[in-house]
């Protein structure tokens, strides 16, 4: 019998435990709507906010956050650091393709947030602080999800003894994130798209 190579056991770990949805989870036991079914359709923080209130967002951030550096712990220590991103791609893929969901949830930027946290802290610290920046500026929370990603990006490329797998892993992730953004792009920008 064959052993299965460390990244792909973890590749698959980081998909199923990125396919378990905290807010549809808290929806479901609070006897709420699926959150799916109003505001932006997405099941993440932003959209729980403007459904269930400040509270129940920051619980929901702070579980994604807290499975995200879990997965990025396992990562690290049983992996070399230039397979380490591509569990983090696992992770935002059953996000955004929940097995226990029906396929449909989130974008994964939580999830890759919790995940670089673990990596790279002070640039999910700079992230965090280009995010709000952002928000601030025009108050649309993709835009500022597309700074955090380009600053958890730029610590997870500039790891020492990152190498080109590890490099493409990061970028795939990105783009895969960005890409799952369509809607929002479209709505922006739909007659220049």
């Amino acid at each position: 019998m064959k052993i299965l190579p460390p990244l792909v056991v973890l590749f698959v770990a980081a998909y199923v435990a990125g396919s378990v949805n905290f807010s549809i989870l808290a929806f479901r036991f609070t006897g709420r709507e699926d959150p799916r079914r109003h505001g932006s359709g997405n099941p993440g923080a932003t959209n729980v906010y403007r459904q269930a209130g400040p509270a129940w967002a920051a619980a929901v951030l702070l579980l994604d956050m807290l499975r995200a550096m879990g997965m990025a712990f396992l990562a690290v220590h049983w992996l070399p650091l230039a397979q380490v991103p591509w569990v983090g791609l696992g992770l935002v893929l059953g996000n955004r393709f929940p097995c226990f969901h029906g396929f449909k949830g989130g974008k994964g930027v939580a999830n890759y947030l919790g995940f670089s946290a673990l990596l790279a802290p002070a640039w999910a610290g700079i992230g965090g602080l280009a995010w709000g920046a952002v928000f601030l500026v025009w108050r649309t929370p993709f835009l500022a999800s597309f700074a955090l990603v380009a600053c958890l990006a730029a610590g997870t490329l500039s790891l020492p003894g990152m190498r080109w797998p590890g490099m493409a892993g990061c970028l795939a992730t990105v783009i895969f994130i960005v890409a799952c953004h369509h809607g929002n792009i479209r709505q922006r920008w739909g007659h220049h798209v």
